[in-house]
């Protein structure tokens, strides 16, 4: 019965969960709009094509050594402000829309929905990118295309790694980091979220948005260095 219910919920039938994807993917492209038209002004001018494409400098990076290194990742990125930011996003999404978890309202309910959003990302991070990371010897860490690649390229590319992860190898295999650190994730959830949002359907809606919102996120990193080197400190130097 829950694989039955897993298939429209990837593909998109819940329209809630997947606003809360469109709003974060819409901020996304707001950065990364002035690199769009900057490609593609190089494109009719001829300039993109004569530049050679060069990996990004994140394609070079050592690997990591062991599980030390993998703990000590998933530590730096969940201690992040990046967790905070988006513990508030989710909190602010889920009471708006009286989505789960479903606490109710209230500042009571917000203060909730805030405390079980930075346990999902904690949890996430833990069964995901150490947990199973360590023990199937995958890369936890985002590798970027960046400059010298095409906008929609890098756009899919950085999607892509939802269900595509590097390994310690340097070859590449499923991404099975995020999708049973999600699995994980859900079910961990259960100990602290209400009883309406703990049923099959809530728990699958919950994975499926995770393991999709896992690949929307990867836009941040890919064009922010390009944000910010291009737009702000030119902007700055003005």
């Amino acid at each position: 019965m829950r694989s039955a219910i897993m298939v429209p919920i990837i593909l998109g039938i819940n329209r809630l969960r997947h606003l809360q994807t469109a709003v974060l993917l819409a901020a996304i492209f707001c950065l990364s709009a002035p690199l769009c038209a900057q490609d593609i002004a190089q494109s009719l001018s001829g300039g993109a094509s004569s530049a050679p494409v060069e990996p990004a400098p994140d394609l070079e990076a050592a690997p990591m050594a062991g599980t030390r290194d993998k703990w000590n990742n998933f530590v730096r990125e969940t201690a992040s402000p990046l967790t905070l930011g988006g513990g508030v996003f989710n909190a602010t999404f889920s009471q708006l829309t009286k989505t789960d978890p479903q606490y109710g309202v209230g500042t009571a309910a917000y203060a909730e929905r805030f405390a079980a959003s930075l346990a999902d990302i904690a949890s996430q991070n833990f069964f995901g990118d150490f947990v199973v990371a360590s023990v199937l010897h995958e890369d936890p860490r985002y590798f970027r295309k960046g400059p010298g690649h095409g906008f929609w390229s890098r756009v899919g590319y950085g999607i892509s790694r939802a269900v595509v992860i590097r390994k310690d190898s340097g070859s590449e295999t499923f991404n099975f980091d995020n999708v049973l650190g999600s699995a994980a994730s859900t079910g961990f959830s259960n100990i602290y979220y209400p009883p309406a949002s703990r049923t099959g359907k809530a728990m699958a809606m919950h994975f499926g948005s995770d393991v999709a919102d896992n690949g929307f996120v990867n836009l941040a990193p890919e064009f922010w260095p390009d944000f910010r080197d291009k737009v702000l400190r030119r902007h700055h130097y003005h």
